[in-house]
């Protein structure tokens, strides 16, 4: 196993601005539907579409990206939590977005702007619109992989990464006012059993007011903040507690470390990341063959095909996203995958060529 590989990903989520922070997801995903824009606006230009039009679609699509995909997360995913508190669907800001519940309320939406706006068929502006889809995809998900979010099972890989920012960020929301920073010093040792190397750290804590002495401190992390890492299901373990003692820094108060050990797993959003950008050249440069492009619904058909056909497949190797999905053969995903494939078939098989639209 080529240690080197084992990359420490513990990057901030948000840049601070001083009057708010800017979440990295929120401007990569406003990245993706910009350049999205412009290309579409390249298109409508080449084919003779008046620019509103064009605005009127960003619009549409939009809103069904942020509504569908957050309805998909809902139903699809987690509906016996939100029908406990229906309010709580409105708090998009706290996660939650399924990329099928999107793709269904864009394929809505395109539907509605064809027939009331541009007076073309659905397929040809799906044709067109699926393009800058997959580039949006790909900014999603590096933003996914900025938030160290929907990652891969533990990994052996040659390739792979410990997401220390969930241990962070479950540390300090289980024990806000106790501790008040989290930090992870990786050191050059591993710790090898049967069958994984994991890398070894110093889990560096900074306690706060609340914590009124170091044996205070110390039984918080023997009674609550080990326990709490080890009570996590085997899937959502990034970092485990292997020496529970404090060692302490004597030029500080209330700072001491403790050792853990880092789960790697594998970086499966930036893996999403290269597919959807591979997918956007292709489908692009398909759109360039006018043969390809009077197939009215080829391109929307290669689409779903390449989109969720690889969807199915990286999800064997990805964290389950929520506990419905344990003990299945296929996690919600892959099942909500495998009709969208199927359908990509049928638009791609039966596309017919028409001209003059």
């Amino acid at each position: 196993m080529d240690h080197l590989l084992t990359i420490t990903w513990d990057f901030p989520r948000a840049l601070d601005l001083g009057i708010f922070p800017l979440r990295y997801y929120s401007l990569l995903f406003a990245l993706g539907f910009i350049l999205g824009y412009f290309i579409m606006k390249r298109i409508y230009k080449e084919e003779g579409i008046p620019q509103d039009k064009l605005d009127t679609l960003l619009t549409y699509v939009v809103i069904a990206t942020i509504v569908g995909a957050r309805l998909g997360h809902v139903f699809f995913y987690q509906w016996d939590e939100y029908k406990q508190d229906p309010i709580s669907i409105l708090k998009v800001w706290e996660g939650g977005l399924a990329s099928h519940g999107a793709a269904i309320a864009i394929i809505i939406a395109v539907i509605l702007y064809a027939k009331r706006v541009v007076q073309k068929s659905p397929l040809w502006v799906l044709d067109r619109v699926v393009i800058t889809v997959a580039l949006a995809g790909c900014f999603i998900r590096l933003g996914n992989f900025a938030n160290s979010e929907i990652y891969g099972d533990v990994s052996n890989s040659a390739w792979e990464m410990v997401f220390t920012d969930p241990v962070r960020q479950t540390i300090l929301r289980t024990h806000a006012g106790y501790v008040n920073e989290v930090d992870f010093i990786e050191k050059e040792e591993y710790d090898i059993d049967a069958d994984f190397t994991y890398p070894l750290y110093d889990l560096q804590l900074s306690f706060g007011t609340k914590v009124q002495s170091r044996e205070h401190a110390q039984r918080i992390v023997l009674e609550s903040i080990a326990p709490l890492l080890e009570r996590s299901k085997k899937e959502d373990i990034n970092m485990l507690i292997t020496g529970k003692e404090i060692v302490w820094d004597e030029s500080k108060t209330m700072q001491g470390t403790i050792q853990a050990k880092g789960y790697p797993r594998s970086p499966t959003q930036l893996y999403e990341a290269l597919a959807y950008l591979a997918i956007f050249f292709i489908l692009a440069r398909l759109y360039l063959v006018m043969d390809v492009r009077q197939r009215q619904g080829m391109i929307f058909g290669l689409f779903l095909i390449l989109v969720f056909g690889f969807r199915f497949v990286i999800e064997f190797i990805k964290e389950n996203q929520v506990s419905a999905e344990e003990g299945r053969s296929f996690n919600i995903g892959q099942t909500l995958s495998i009709p969208l494939v199927i359908a990509g078939l049928y638009f791609s098989f039966f596309a017919k060529k028409v001209k003059g639209e």
